[in-house]
């Protein structure tokens, strides 16, 4: 909803002022179709051009991230908190046991009680990796927790493929209503004969390619690119929270100690409180009937 108001409180402004200071309307509204036609034309022609497939389906899907946000609540931060508790009471009550949840966590009652999480690839293969790899007894800490860092590097570096891809178009928008505006003047070159009032319109018009980009770029198309950086940086966080308690794992920390360290780098607006977190804990406890590390 912030997006949206964003928006229109944006064309507000700018239209609502450019007709309060006198500006007349008629001339960008007779202007606008072939003006857009040619810088959003070449601006889309030159996205397709400069991305593969995959980027480009990836950039469409991201920008819902612009209007819905980051899709990680607080509730899925405590319920993977709890995910972990779990695990991690399993295996260290009997690393076997833990075997069948990590080799098939579709399959497992476990990962089964929280849909939202098991239906993000990459947070269930972070999680079943690094938990295989300590079953392996390749459980070195400081080696593991390497691993897990270039691995959250290259996750992010994917993720952030469609905020590049729209800064990189919102930085083209100027110079193509510069070339919009180009062709303005060349039209306006052919009718110099032409009466200064009519001159003066079609003078106006190519400048309208010129406002154009600059302000698709500034005013929409920029922003984009920044929301969905933020929204990306966000939803790295969920991540980071699963390296950071299962790295406490391997230095042998108590699983309670486990899932505090992660409830304490949690995002301060989504870090769920000691009592309620501790709540959900017990239900785990009851439910896996493990006993305490």
């Amino acid at each position: 909803m912030i997006g949206v108001l964003g928006i229109v409180f944006t064309f507000i402004m700018v239209f609502g002022g450019y007709v309060i200071a006198g500006g007349k309307m008629q001339i960008i509204v007779h202007s606008l179709p072939y003006e857009l036609m040619i810088i959003g034309g070449a601006a889309i022609g030159a996205f397709a051009l400069a991305n593969s497939m995959a980027d480009i389906k990836a950039t469409l899907r991201a920008l819902g991230k612009v209007f819905k946000g980051s899709k990680w609540r607080d509730d899925d931060f405590r319920d993977l908190l709890c995910l972990l508790y779990a695990l991690i009471r399993i295996a260290r009550a009997n690393p076997v046991d833990v075997e069948a949840h990590v080799e098939d966590p579709h399959g497992s009652p476990i990962f089964q009680q929280y849909p939202r999480i098991i239906a993000d690839h990459e947070a269930v293969e972070l999680i079943c990796d690094t938990m295989r790899a300590g079953s392996m007894n390749y459980d070195d800490p400081h080696q593991v927790e390497e691993v897990l860092e270039k691995r959250l590097e290259a996750i992010h570096h994917h993720s952030m493929h469609a905020s590049h891809a729209l800064q990189t178009m919102a930085d083209g928008l100027p110079a193509l209503g510069i070339v919009a505006a180009v062709l303005g003047v060349i039209k306006t070159m052919g009718s110099i004969d032409q009466p200064p009032e009519v001159l003066g319109k079609l003078i106006g018009g190519a400048l309208v390619g010129t406002f154009l980009g600059v302000f698709l770029s500034y005013g929409l198309v920029g922003p984009f690119a920044t929301r969905v950086k933020a929204v990306v940086d966000s939803e790295q966080q969920f991540y980071a929270l699963i390296r950071e308690v299962l790295i406490a794992n391997l230095h042998n920390h108590a699983p309670d100690i486990c899932v505090e360290v992660g409830r304490q780098n949690t995002p301060h607006d989504l870090r769920p409180s000691f009592g309620a977190l501790n709540e959900a804990l017990q239900a785990v406890k009851a439910a896996t009937a493990a006993p305490a590390a």
